[in-house]
């Protein structure tokens, strides 16, 4: 999938001094990483408007969560006007793809990248090309086994999993039986939240007896857990690594008319929906896909000649059921996803119940 946003081609006047990490607002709750975290040089970036601005996305019809960080990312290029064009291109979990994709956007020259990455190495090498060309790199929805990006906004991760392990270990008082519903199989970002999980586990007494990819898509999970259920509903806990397999995992327990365990979910409007009405123990690990608008303020920064640091973490504390009942839209669909920097005309356009 190609999506292209058009803006109008404005000139801009620069600061004649470069500025700092301190001035730039990426995204609430993202913050720079402490301890060793090198400064990227101020100016060195630095481009006059107007600007194209290229993104390789690892998939975005993965889910509902990848098609709204697409909507994200559009929206915030399409707010800067100095933005002359927004280039998105959809490596569909392909790794040859994604290398292509790279490559393509360096060779229409375009003035900084936006990678989410496929796996841990699929792009490594293009973004080491992109960066010898003089383009910046910004890396967000997964970490990679190179540095040769130029900076990153890291969410999710081990800390998503960890708090989501945390709700589980208090809930069953450090003993008992779990689930674990993990996402798409070699994703960095499945690896690492199953990390997070390990980490909350350990010294407990806490099994998990059945491990399972349900690729963070409801259909997916829905029969995953049918065939768990049926094979031994005995079950204290379930970790799922994302809301539409927990909203999959809640509709099976529906289904058969049981109790259901506690359960970790995510900011998601239909998984929040059922948390209100069916009030079962959960806790809501936030993950926003405006991370996609944070790329492009990233992007903006360096070309703008200001300093970033070359690590950014959005780790936010879990949420509980009154924060979730704030946020709730009865006239959004369940593929909202929340927070979100989507206007509220955008949020109808796209998410409006019909």
């Amino acid at each position: 999938m190609k999506s292209v946003v058009a803006g109008a081609l404005l000139a801009a006047t620069f600061l004649a001094s470069p500025t700092f990490a301190e001035d730039v607002h990426l995204m609430d709750g993202v913050t720079a990483r402490q301890g060793d975290n090198p400064a990227i040089e101020a100016g060195k970036f630095r481009r006059d408007p107007p600007w194209v601005i290229g993104m390789s996305h690892f998939g975005v019809n993965a889910n509902t969560w990848t098609v709204q960080v697409a909507h994200e990312t559009e929206a915030a290029a399409a707010k800067d006007k100095r933005i002359s064009k927004f280039i998105l291109l959809d490596a569909g979990f392909d790794q040859k793809k994604q290398v292509a994709d790279i490559e393509d956007l360096i060779a229409q020259k375009v003035d900084a990248i936006i990678v989410q990455p496929v796996t841990s190495t699929s792009a490594d090498a293009s973004i080491r090309k992109a960066v010898a060309a003089g383009i910046p790199v910004i890396l967000h929805t997964g970490r990679i086994e190179t540095d040769a990006f130029t900076t990153e906004i890291q969410g999710g991760a081990e800390h998503f999993g960890k708090v989501m392990g945390d709700f589980l270990v208090k809930e069953l008082g450090g003993k008992g039986n779990i689930w674990v519903l993990r996402g798409l199989a070699g994703h960095p970002e499945d690896t690492n939240r199953y990390n997070g999980l390990l980490q909350s586990l350990k010294g407990t007494d806490i099994k998990i007896i059945v491990e399972e990819h349900g690729d963070w898509q409801y259909d997916k999970t829905k029969k995953v857990c049918e065939t768990l259920y049926l094979n031994n509903p005995q079950v204290d806990g379930i970790w799922s690594s994302g809301a539409d397999m927990t909203r999959a995992c809640v509709d099976v327990f529906k289904q058969f008319g049981a109790p259901i365990p506690p359960i970790t979910g995510e900011g998601n409007n239909g998984f929040f929906g059922q948390w209100i009405k069916d009030g079962f123990k959960s806790i809501s690990a936030e993950y926003s896909p405006s991370q996609g608008a944070a790329g492009i303020r990233a992007a903006v920064a360096l070309l703008e000649g200001k300093e970033l640091k070359k690590h950014y973490d959005y780790n936010p504390d879990g949420w509980d059921l009154e924060k979730v009942k704030t946020y709730y839209r009865e006239n959004l669909s369940a593929n909202v996803w929340w927070p979100s920097e989507l206007t509220e005309e955008q949020l109808k356009q796209y998410y409006a119940v019909k």
